[in-house]
């Protein structure tokens, strides 16, 4: 993983990135560009993430960018994606946190948290045409995922967060992020998003 870059009005860390980043490197959204891996970026209150994002944007020639919000809301990240953020993430996140935002992100996906991630994949799946997928596709997913995970992919692409599947399913969380991680691995989806198109039939498989 390359060095990551965190910016703030005064370059100050926190005690969780150093903990999820011992290399990273620290600089000041004044300064000049630093670092070679993912740019952290922490909102100064008093300004937009439209106009911080559009900014830094440039400034780092089109490296991904993460939006750190000591006080997130969904509109917020919403703006923040719709300005080019690849992420949108608590700026008080613990490590395993933020190391997973890395992984996502550097793997070409976006972060948004559970709670816009639910929004928007509940979104889609009212928004997608009122059709069966394909048979092929249907198919081939199904192929190699097993029997339960199979029941989680469904719910999941229909917009229910991990807590409703869990519930629905009589299973508990844990058991569903398990599931979850492995039909990400096993259908080469980056993130929930990209694994709710694939199971809908609108993406096909890798």
């Amino acid at each position: 993983m390359m060095a990551q870059t965190f910016l703030s009005i005064d370059a100050r860390t926190r005690d969780s990135w150093l903990e999820a980043f011992p290399d990273l490197v620290a600089g000041r959204l004044d300064g000049a560009p630093v670092g070679d891996g993912l740019v952290w970026i922490l909102q100064p209150r008093e300004q937009g993430a439209a106009e911080l994002v559009g900014k830094l944007s440039i400034v780092f020639g089109g490296r991904p960018l993460v939006l750190l919000a000591d006080e997130p809301s969904q509109d917020e990240a919403m703006v923040a994606l719709a300005a080019g953020a690849a992420g949108y993430c608590n700026g008080h996140a613990a490590a395993e946190v933020l190391r997973q935002v890395a992984m996502v992100v550097e793997n070409g996906g976006i972060w948004v948290g559970q709670g816009l991630m639910q929004r928007l994949l509940a979104a889609t799946a009212r928004l997608l045409p009122q059709r069966e997928p394909s048979e092929a596709n249907d198919q081939a997913w199904r192929a190699v995922l097993t029997p339960r995970e199979q029941e989680a992919a469904l719910l999941l692409a229909k917009g229910a967060s991990n807590k409703e599947i869990a519930r629905q399913l009589d299973i508990t969380e844990r058991t569903v992020k398990a599931h979850v991680g492995a039909m990400l691995e096993k259908l080469g989806a980056r993130d929930r998003m990209q694994l709710s198109l694939i199971i809908n039939g609108i993406e096909n498989l890798r």
